[in-house]
């Protein structure tokens, strides 16, 4: 596998520290508010990514942490008289919602600081023996000018207008590049317990202490394999996270530094029904989550994401083709796999998002076996060992991708209410109960109606099957 490595700025070949083995962290989010296309697209490319791993018969273990000690919760406190608690459990439950939609895959472990303070604590009195923090009158600070490495993932230039106060310039502090372990707190505001006053923790010593806790080898040159987040990070969060890790253990955090694009909205492509919102929850509302997954997934990572509807709704038609497929070797009879062997499809596909996940390259194999399977399909569409090859290619594209995973039927459904599938369920039945007793009038009535609604029905052996008509 390779992939590029933002600190070296290079396609690299991925070797892991150990055999068979990749530890992954990467940055979730701060838990203020629901999450938004930015978050979405993140969490697809390293669920992504995850899912190479595994494919290539690693052992992955997968941490994403909840930022629930911040600036803007309290913020939100003070918007809605609501306790830390319930603004965090309830945009945690919203966040993990959304992802499952997007069918992401669950972490291995989701760290919160709230839950990390003891150790986030000692981290940062270590830090201070050590000489590489020091006291000020409002907390705690990294000593940035201890660090020699300081700006080597970035590849920013010293610049002594730098600073990294986003509130106020602190004179106090020995470069402007210095930044917060820990806040003081001297008013009403949260606060937890701590040797150095009391106050709550910087949002990088956060990332640092449970990568430390959680995940870190103790034995090796680095911490973990992969530390991954959107290209937003990388500075200066993931330069000072990077910073005070190496200077705490004398090692560096991660050997390869994964870095997403960047989402934008198009608003002159956006219709009324989903307006210029950049929530995940209101693009849930209009489409179905693997479309949006799958729309996400179909730019390169690295890349700016230019998100509009227009461009929604082709990326779906191509999806549809793909269900289209799994629907056409499903109608008459369900194919099962149990093989563990690879098809030439699928291991081309696995060589092609192996190489930096170069998902064009991929999708466009998938199209290709797509029209080739339907072209076989038409002049033998009763060759059941084909099926059950184009079943097995379909559920690799299931693990690797992560799309697929629904009822062909159901998933042109979409969209259609509780209640009118139980109205369409009950004409369906009178048509079944009108052909029975011979009557093919009120049965053909009832099929016109059914089209007049926009819903096209199948007959099939076992039932009749329907879908929702663009």
């Amino acid at each position: 596998m390779f992939i590029y490595n933002t600190l070296t700025k290079k396609r690299e070949k991925f070797i892991p520290l150990e055999k068979d083995r990749v530890k992954i962290y990467v940055c979730g989010p701060t838990v203020y508010d629901d999450a938004h296309l930015g978050h979405a697209r993140s969490a697809i490319v390293f669920d992504l990514l995850r899912r190479v791993l595994l494919q290539l018969g690693y052992s992955v273990e997968f941490v994403k942490n909840f930022t629930d000690i911040d600036d803007k919760i309290i913020n939100k406190m003070k918007q809605t008289n609501k306790t830390l608690k319930e603004i965090t459990s309830l945009y945690i439950k919203s966040y993990k919602d959304d992802m499952s939609k997007l069918n992401i895959l669950e972490p291995t472990l989701e760290p919160k600081a709230t839950k990390s303070l003891d150790h986030i604590i000692k981290f940062i009195q270590d830090l201070i023996d050590s000489g590489y923090a020091y006291k000020i009158k409002d907390g705690i600070y990294f000593d940035t000018s201890k660090d020699k490495e300081y700006f080597s993932l970035s590849h920013k230039q010293d610049d002594e207008q730098m600073t990294q106060d986003r509130v106020k310039k602190n004179d106090e502090k020995r470069d402007p590049k210095d930044f917060a372990l820990w806040k003081i707190v001297t008013n009403d505001e949260l606060a937890f317990e701590s040797p150095f006053g009391k106050g709550r923790p910087g949002w990088h010593i956060e990332c640092s202490s449970m990568i430390d806790s959680f995940l870190a080898y103790k034995d090796k040159e680095y911490q973990i394999d992969i530390h991954g987040g959107g290209a937003d990070l990388i500075f200066p969060h993931h330069e000072n996270e990077a910073a005070q890790s190496r200077c705490h253990s004398n090692k560096n955090l991660a050997k390869y530094w994964v870095h997403n694009g960047f989402v934008q909205i198009d608003g002159e492509k956006m219709s009324k029904s989903l307006g210029n919102s950049f929530f995940l929850k209101d693009a849930l509302k209009v489409y179905n989550g693997e479309v949006l997954r799958f729309y996400l997934l179909s730019t390169h990572y690295r890349s700016n994401f230019n998100f509009n509807e227009v461009d929604l709704l082709a990326s779906k038609k191509r999806l549809d083709k793909l269900y289209r497929l799994k629907k056409r070797i499903h109608t008459h009879t369900h194919t099962h796999t149990h093989t563990h062997t690879h098809t030439n499809f699928q291991k081309q596909i696995l060589h092609d998002i192996s190489d930096d996940l170069n998902i064009s390259l991929t999708l466009s194999k998938i199209d290709e076996m797509i029209n080739s399977a339907n072209e076989i399909l038409d002049k033998e569409p009763k060759n059941r060992a084909f099926k059950q090859e184009i079943n097995a290619n379909l559920e690799f594209i299931q693990k690797l991708l992560g799309i697929g995973y629904q009822d062909a039927f159901e998933y042109f459904q979409f969209g259609v209410s509780a209640k009118e599938k139980d109205i369409i369920e009950t004409l369906l039945q009178q048509r079944a109960d009108a052909k029975k007793n011979r009557d093919f009038k009120t049965a053909d009535e009832i099929r016109d109606k059914l089209l007049s609604m926009n819903i096209k029905i199948m007959d099939t052996p076992l039932k009749t099957l329907w879908e929702k008509s663009e």
